[in-house]
């Protein structure tokens, strides 16, 4: 008999559970009132650029490029090579968003994971013109920064926008990333907290002051998109 998992894992499995996430988040975002907070921040930003985001607070983060501007603001995510990885880059592909599949990592499986490779892609996207969009947690330490975003700013030369989106509506999952499950029919807000510009010749202790920044824009911009939508003057995390 075949295990759960490795049905799971096949590429036919995977592809309808990527084809009806697509879907679902399709949904969310029509049924959904969006809020823009700055309300210029697209249309003003100055492209391509890195949007950072906290993992599992990321699902709606396709949404965030206008209809009306579509090539000015063509993007790419970075996406894990795990199972799930594979499911979510069908899912973003179906909702127009290129991939780049890899990840960092904090135990010495930085190649094994792809993490060389997928920063050189990364580097020749924002060449391209493509907006690169990636979480910036180390990976499975939640709301902690990784140093991989800000090496990326450092050496392609582009902003870091650190970014959240939230919706009223949510499911809030207990695990290591305190994952958001984004309900339609919601009051949605998608924050950008201020532009982080990290220079090239940035050396070791001035790339942890800037690590630190992202960070704490990020839980900034996360804090102000949940009290947006949950219209409280207090901050969430």
């Amino acid at each position: 008999m075949l295990s759960t998992k490795r049905i799971l894992g096949s590429p036919a499995a995977q592809g309808a559970i990527g084809t009806l996430a697509a879907c679902y988040l399709k949904f969310v975002r029509v049924s959904s009132s969006m809020v823009i907070d700055p309300p210029d921040v697209i249309e003003l930003a100055p492209v391509p650029i890195i949007i950072a985001m906290w993992h599992g607070q990321h699902f709606m983060a396709p949404f965030i490029k206008p209809k009306s501007d579509s090539d000015r603001f063509r993007a790419k995510v970075l996406i894990s090579r795990h199972r799930d990885g594979e499911i979510n880059a069908i899912a973003a592909e179906h909702l127009g968003i290129g991939t780049i599949r890899g990840s960092g990592a904090h135990n010495g499986e930085f190649h094994r994971k792809g993490g060389a490779a997928a920063f050189t892609e990364m580097l020749t996207a924002l060449e391209q013109g493509y907006n690169m969009a990636l979480t910036a947690d180390v990976p499975k330490i939640s709301r902690i920064a990784g140093m991989g975003v800000v090496k990326l700013a450092q050496h392609s030369g582009r902003q870091i926008y650190p970014a959240a989106i939230a919706t009223s509506r949510r499911i809030q999952l207990k695990n290591w990333d305190r994952s958001a499950i984004n309900l339609p029919f919601s009051r949605m807000a998608f924050v950008a907290g201020t532009p982080v510009n990290v220079p090239r010749d940035a050396d070791k202790p001035a790339l942890e002051t800037y690590r630190q920044l992202v960070e704490s824009e990020l839980n900034k911009a996360t804090a102000r998109a949940y009290a947006i939508v949950d219209r409280t003057g207090s901050t969430h995390s």
